[in-house]
């Protein structure tokens, strides 16, 4: 199998990764809201207030807040909407408090029937804000801390439509952290109807309100829901909120519909097709990556490109046209972060390249021309492995033109000369010494592209001199039949008994 074919192979597999490499960009699934804190301004939950109190004390401040609030809550008379208020706002503000575990007291103190009572409908707006924050910080914390709002998840959906705008975004942020703790919670809430409302609240032109929907609707479809992804687009004016959004000013907004335009890209092909071909999505997504400087803005935006083109050869061969500003702009940005110190960026912009280098000749030559070539070549000696692995795909696709009628594709001579003579084919050696079976196999694959197309049957001797005989004959006896099929037959039709007789 060619390198070509491995790497159009492999390109969706990338996309079952995100939720595990997001949090290498610095992106928390949970969040805790802090006094004066919005949902672009959240910290750490292990970090914040210095608490000196003696846990007595504390465990004492809970115990005391929660029966202030039973009291509140069974109160009658003039004043009693003040009274919850107060309750609830002293009870918020230890719940802000991490350090200590105000949470397990509150919930074992019986808090999370109170706080429903107080969610209740025709509540003054004051009460339900307040009530709301204490479930979003209940929800940041550990697995069964989330999942004791179980009862309130009715009421918290209802108020992203029926409340005000300040009542319905906290209800969102509490949502947002339940969807964050798995599979389980995050189908509860689609069947319970979060979705839509959640959707509605993207068509909003508050920057905070969107943000915290996109947030929210990010932890909610994340994985592969391609049910959900397309009930989402099918709402009326989502998809043109989020083309709007991803245009403004507001970096932390754009890069919040950015996450949404992820995992709606990642799990449906249908998702996929209506973002492409009915939106210059593409368009926008290349215009900011071109303008974007920050880590956490440039994380989704090139997440987005690579799941789009992973999707299918729509993106490659009719959008990202060579000759285009378009394409230039998006080589461009790539090369510019290829050239990033962060090694995140670095990976993504390999990936997102090998997909448009497993497009036409065209965009091969296109690529080879630009500087992302002379970047690529130094990543592969001197990179952490996986960002060589990434960065091999992309070189191993530069070598070969789509398949024709036979079904293997055809070597691009010149890009493979010009690889080798810069030095590249220890890297894939390397990748062949590697314990990683798929970087093991693309090195492989390339190597047989060098012994089988260097002119003058130079191929042979240039593995030898790179030690790569000994590389191969590691897999003469391997356990993966693939590998040992593949290393037998390189020995045996390049290095058989008569290599080296010549000379």
């Amino acid at each position: 199998m060619a390198v070509g074919n491995a790497a159009v192979q492999r390109r969706r597999q990338h996309a079952v990764s995100v939720a595990k490499e997001r949090r290498e960009a610095t992106f928390r699934a949970k969040r805790l809201r802090r006094e004066g804190v919005s949902l672009d301004m959240d910290v750490e939950s292990d970090g914040g207030m210095v608490i000196e109190e003696e846990p007595s004390v504390l465990d004492a401040q809970m115990g005391s807040a929660v029966e202030e609030l039973k009291l509140a809550v069974s109160f009658k008379g003039n004043d009693e909407v003040q009274k919850k208020v107060n309750a609830l706002r002293e009870l918020r503000r230890l719940l802000s408090r991490s350090e200590f575990p105000f949470v397990e007291i509150a919930l074992k103190r019986g808090v999370i029937p109170l706080l429903g009572e107080c969610l209740k409908y025709g509540s003054e707006d004051e009460q339900l804000l307040e009530a709301a924050w204490c479930l979003t910080n209940i929800a940041a914390g550990k697995p069964e801390e989330t999942k004791a709002l179980l009862p309130t998840l009715p009421l918290l959906i209802a108020h992203l439509e029926k409340s005000s705008l300040s009542v319905a975004e906290q209800c969102a942020w509490a949502l947002g952290n339940v969807a964050a703790e798995g599979e389980e919670l995050k189908d509860l809430l689609i069947s319970q109807g979060a979705l839509r409302p959640l959707g509605r609240m993207m068509l909003s032109d508050n920057g905070s309100t969107v943000r915290t929907a996109a947030w929210a609707l990010s932890n909610l479809l994340k994985g592969q829901d391609p049910e959900a992804a397309t009930k989402l687009l099918n709402i009326d004016g989502v998809v043109d909120a989020i083309l709007r959004h991803l245009k403004k000013s507001d970096i932390e907004l754009a890069t919040e519909v950015a996450w949404v335009v992820v995992h709606l890209s990642m799990g449906s092909d249908v998702a996929t097709s209506v973002l492409l071909m009915q939106t210059n999505l593409v368009q926008v997504l290349v215009d900011r990556l071109a303008v974007s400087s920050s880590l956490q803005s440039l994380i989704p935006l090139l997440r987005s490109l690579g799941n789009l083109m992973a999707g299918d050869a729509y993106t490659t061969n009719v959008v990202l046209v060579p000759g285009h500003e378009i394409t230039d702009s998006i080589i461009r940005s790539l090369s510019k972060c290829l050239k990033s110190e962060h090694r995140f960026l670095k990976k993504e912009a390999a990936w997102v390249l090998s997909n448009i280098a497993a497009g036409s000749v065209a965009h091969k030559q296109l690529i080879c021309k630009s500087e992302a070539v002379s970047l690529l070549l130094q990543l592969l000696t001197a990179a952490p492995f996986d960002i060589k692995k990434e960065v091999a795909y992309v070189l191993g696709n530069l070598c070969v033109a789509p398949a024709d009628g036979s079904g293997r594709p055809n070597l691009l001579l010149d890009h493979l000369v010009a690889f080798v003579r810069n030095g590249c084919l220890r890297g894939f050696i390397a990748l062949v010494r590697s314990p990683d079976l798929e970087a093991a196999r693309l090195g492989l694959h390339f190597i047989e592209l060098v012994l089988s197309g260097m002119p003058n049957g130079e191929g042979p001797k240039l593995v030898d001199e790179a030690d790569g005989i000994e590389a191969i004959e590691r897999f003469q006896f391997h356990e993966n039949d693939d590998l040992r099929m593949m290393s037998n037959m390189l020995v045996d039709c390049y290095f058989g008994e008569t290599y080296g007789l010549d000379e």
